[in-house]
């Protein structure tokens, strides 16, 4: 399986747009790692905004300088999306520095592990030498995703009254 990261375009418009509707289409109004595409109706204006926040100068003041990520299989699908916040604060110290979710249709075959190693390699590239995620403790799909790229479970905390766990890799 070959993925890669790519950053977020205008010339992705209809496939990003298919892809958010996939999401909905499975009753799942939450895409997580997304930066609000499921929350914003017009992907220009979303472009815009992920284009802002990467970047320290234009960041919004109430978000972290954060990457955005479509992850892209060999026939150019979008098959994931993924996020990378450079920093913690608030509330994003029990979420952490990153974010992501896998199509309903495109789940199962290994592409979140391989979306979170392409990413764990971006933040080292850019000075990071660890990233905290969490992930719900129901969510066996994520909780194996984040141990096989090395993660340790940390702590956990009450996330809408499930438990979430928090973990670290370093790298």
């Amino acid at each position: 399986m070959n993925v890669r990261l790519i950053v977020p375009n205008l010339d992705m418009k209809e496939q990003a747009l298919e892809f958010k509707r996939e999401f909905f289409d499975s009753n799942e109004p939450v895409i997580n790692g997304s930066q609000l595409l499921d929350q914003i109706d017009n992907y220009e204006d979303w472009l815009s905004m992920i284009h802002a926040n990467a970047d320290e100068k234009t960041v919004n003041p109430n978000w972290a300088v954060t990457d955005a990520y479509f992850a892209v299989n060999d026939n150019d699908r979008i098959v994931g999306v993924i996020d990378l916040r450079h920093t913690l604060e608030g509330l994003l110290v029990d979420f952490g520095n990153c974010g992501y979710s896998v199509r309903p249709s495109e789940r199962k075959k290994g592409y979140a592990a391989e979306m979170l190693r392409l990413l764990l390699a971006r933040a080292k590239e850019i000075g990071m030498s660890e990233i905290i995620l969490s992930a719900k403790s129901s969510n066996v799909p994520s909780v194996k995703t984040i141990v096989k790229n090395g993660g340790i479970k940390i702590r956990s905390f009450d996330y809408e009254g499930e438990q979430a766990d928090v973990y670290r890799i370093k790298f």
